[in-house]
């Protein structure tokens, strides 16, 4: 009984372990099968890389191909179209059964394992278009198991997306040889057409590619042939099928012997710059989803110009040999067609592979300084306020601050704007900016993109510097913003590539005021003195322009435009190194000119061209460019502005006068004086504040009283001064004198090396009305009395001084100013 018990309990335990083992193994089982299947059915998406992007210039001529996946392969591009012979052709060699399976095929698997375990056989992989898609996407080494993934991952494949999806997708992704993948792209790279176009012969070799790319590559004489024989068995396939007649399929048979394969067309190396740029514009639009156009078909037409971009290449590599030796390191350009904002040239440097001169940098992006390029815009947007008129007197003079000089350190006096802009001074700019306000400024700089939307506080930082080139912009970014001249007063970006993604037109200045401007900076007259008349500023036919150069002599730019074309260029050195005395005017200027030439629209002497138009519904007047009143025939120089007809000017110049004077002394003709001894003379009474400049300038001033009885030229200068100031005394008046210089609380420290007779600070005053003589006051006490124009030396002296300046015979005196001398 013991023993028995025995037994049976034991059996009970054997049993219980054989169960336990069953049950484990069904576990595994189970988790074998679920596990593989859940893997395959999160793997189960249709993914691919953006598309290689093929670029063409205007005219539809290859200029590059840009984007490639993480493995170095191009290609990728979406099958918007399945064409019948490529469909026949890829399920020939590649899936017969395409449409009958799931995903997987059956039979195809049964042949596959009795092939494999025949010995000597060539081993047969039964992969479906399916599970090539599944391994294509997750490459894999070649197990069973593996192969087990991609058969469940290609059954969860056909039934999400379907069959035609699973068929396109293949079409994209699958190899052809010599890292190109889809067959759009390898229709493209090997056969220079569309999918569409394809001919029967030429579906069969693409589609006998795939099977084995690296032994078929169509780029050598051996893998050609490979291919070949395999697409001359696909063909037979298709007429065994009845796709092919007879005569189709000799055809085609025919013509795969004679298949021929163009070159790959290489990129063009003056071009490099702007592929990189326009490969990152792509990519990021790839990217974030905004380019379902590009996405659908990856051929880019650009705005470029091929031609016309070697030849501006070639002009600025003659033009930086030529100033290479006064210090230029490199050069950049953007050509612009002027009513579209399209770009047809972009360069970045002279050569992209010159490393001595940093030619691998794209100067077009990189921030410099402009110097006065931004002037136009301070300009406008004063005209644009209100702020200026064309017949508003700006004044070049000495600053009493002392913080802005114009480059030439010399001032040109009463000034108009189009002569103020054109002749690029810096003091008459910097009253623009305080007319308009710096807030107002910097927000308008910021609405044109040449600053990234920093707060207001930057533009008191930068103060004046706005307008004298403290304010580092790109090239890109200036042109851009020169779009407003261009565009009638809208900002537009530039268009590098058809159906490109753009921000939206911003109006910023009306039509009116963009083109006053226009016309200020197309005027060769208006550009004199600073600027001399047929140099590189000057065309034969209409062109505004503009330009900059970087204090130290660091960067030069110049800005031109016509009503066809716009024109920026920068000229510099990489490491900011100055350059020898190369303006704007004198480099990037001539280059600006230069492609001018080059364009068609200078054909024939720019006849053809038409001119910068005036604004719409103004009438012209001709203006004194001293006083902007009406000219009379007094006046020497005149300038011919547009305005509005509620606008126009009514009052005549009253600052250049006619009288007949005495020639024996130069003083006003009495009746006194004979007819023989008259001569009329052109004097010229100019505003207080210009007196100092006009007398510097040796502008002839009116005499206060005519004096004329036949002394001697000294003794009627004397009795005139005399005569003057006793009717000042006899007719009291109050006289406003105001000190131009020096400011109060100037603060100057001596030169311990400069002589003591060279240390000196000017005293200027502006005296309104004029006054026979002024009586200069230095801490207290009387220091010197002088005539119109009342200025003075005063030897500097250590210490805090006073000083006023007091009408010699009439009631009027400044307030005090206080300076210290250290």
């Amino acid at each position: 009984m013991v023993a028995w018990h025995s037994n049976r309990t034991g059996g009970r335990r054997e049993a219980l372990s054989i169960r336990q083992t069953l049950g484990r193994l069904a576990l595994v089982g189970l988790v074998l099968a679920v596990v593989p299947a859940g893997v395959a059915f999160f793997r189960a998406n249709l993914e691919a890389p953006p598309p290689t992007v093929i670029l063409r210039d205007r005219y539809g001529r290859f200029l590059a191909e840009v984007g490639s996946a993480a493995n170095g392969d191009a290609g990728y591009w979406p099958v918007a179209e399945l064409s019948d012979k490529v469909v026949a052709a890829t399920l020939a060699a590649e899936d017969r059964r395409f449409y009958t399976h799931p995903g997987v095929d059956p039979r195809a698997v049964a042949r596959a394992l009795h092939q494999n375990r025949q010995p000597g056989r060539r081993r047969s992989g039964a992969s479906t278009l399916a599970m090539q898609v599944a391994r294509l996407q997750t490459p894999t080494a070649r197990t069973y198991l593996n192969k087990l993934m991609e058969s469940l991952t290609a059954l969860w494949l056909t039934a999400r997306h379907g069959r035609e999806a699973v068929l396109r997708h293949y079409l994209r992704i699958v190899p052809y040889g010599n890292r190109t993948r889809g067959i759009g792209y390898a229709a493209r790279r090997y056969l220079d057409k569309p999918v569409a176009d394809l001919s029967w012969a030429e579906a069969a070799f693409l589609a006998a590619l795939p099977q084995s790319p690296a032994q078929m590559n169509p780029l050598t004489p051996s893998g050609r042939a490979k291919a070949c024989k395999r697409a001359e068995g696909i063909l037979t396939v298709l007429h065994r099928q009845g796709r092919l007649t007879d005569d189709e399929h000799q055809t085609a048979l025919s013509r795969l012997a004679t298949l021929s394969f163009p070159k790959p067309p290489s990129r063009d190396e003056s071009a490099i710059h702007v592929i990189l740029h326009l490969e990152r514009q792509l990519t990021t639009c790839l990217t974030e989803h905004r380019c379902p156009e590009l996405e659908r078909r990856p051929i880019v037409d650009t705005t470029l110009d091929l031609e016309l971009q070697a030849a501006v290449t070639r002009k600025v590599r003659a033009r930086l040999h030529e100033w290479q030796p006064d210090g230029a390191g490199n050069a950049a350009v953007v050509v612009v067609d002027a009513p579209t904002s399209e770009v047809v040239a972009w360069v970045g440097s002279g050569d992209y592979r010159a490393e001595e001169h940093a030619g691998a940098i794209d100067f077009t992006g990189i921030k410099r300084s402009p110097g006065s390029a931004l002037k136009p815009f301070f300009y406008a947007l004063a005209l644009e306020r209100g702020e200026l008129t064309p017949a508003t007197v700006l004044a070049d003079l000495r600053r009493a601050d002392g913080l802005v000089r114009n480059a030439d350190e010399k001032f040109l006096g009463p000034m108009l704007p189009r002569q103020a802009l054109a002749n690029s001074r810096n003091v008459p700019a910097v009253e623009v900016l305080e007319r308009v306000g710096f807030g107002r400024t910097w927000d308008f700089l910021g609405d044109l993109g040449l600053h990234e939307g920093a707060r207001r506080g930057r533009a008191e930082q930068l103060g004046y510097g706005m307008v004298l080139g403290n304010l580092a912009v790109s090239l890109e970014a200036l042109v851009r913003a020169y779009t407003v001249f261009t565009r009638e007063g809208e900002l537009h970006d530039l268009i590098l590539y058809r159906g490109q993604p753009t921000t939206p037109m911003r109006r910023l200045l009306s039509s009116e005021t963009v083109r006053q401007v226009a016309l200020f900076l197309a005027d060769p007259a208006a550009r004199l003195p600073t600027f001399p008349r047929m140099g590189a500023s000057e065309y034969p036919f209409p062109v505004a322009i503009k330009t900059g150069t970087s204090s130290g002599y660091h960067d030069a730019w110049s800005v031109a435009w016509s009503q066809r074309l716009l024109v920026g260029v920068w000229v510099g050195h990489p490491d900011y190194r100055p350059m020898r005395s190369l303006s704007g005017h004198r480099s990037a200027a001539v280059l600006a000119r230069d492609l001018m030439f080059l364009l068609p629209h200078a054909d024939a002497h720019g006849l053809d061209d038409v001119a910068l138009p005036p604004p719409r519904g103004f009438h012209p007047a001709r203006l004194c460019g001293l006083s902007g009143k009406l000219a009379t025939s007094a006046c020497e120089h005149v300038s011919l502005e547009w305005f509005a007809p509620e606008r126009m000017p009514q009052d005549t110049c009253d600052v250049h006068l006619r009288h007949m004077v005495d020639k024996r002394t130069g003083f006003l003709a009495t009746l006194a004086t004979p007819v023989s001894q008259r001569l009329e003379r052109t004097f010229v009474t100019l505003p207080a504040e210009f007196a100092e400049w006009a007398a510097s300038e040796g502008l002839p001033t009116l005499p206060q009283v005519a004096y004329s009885a036949g002394a001697a030229p000294e003794v009627a200068a004397r009795k005139s001064l005399e005569a003057q100031a006793l009717v000042e005394r006899l007719i009291p008046r109050e006289v406003s004198i105001h000190i131009q210089a020096p400011r109060d609380g100037m603060r100057i420290v001596r030169d311990p090396e400069s002589p003591d007779d060279a240390a000196t600070l000017g005293l200027t005053a502006v005296v309104k009305p004029t006054t026979a003589a002024v009586v200069w006051y230095v801490d207290g006490q009387p220091f010197a009395t002088v005539r119109y124009p009342y200025t003075v030396r005063w030897p500097l002296q250590s210490g805090e001084h006073r000083f006023q300046a007091r009408a010699a015979y009439q009631s009027g005196a400044s307030p005090w100013v206080t300076v210290l001398v250290e």
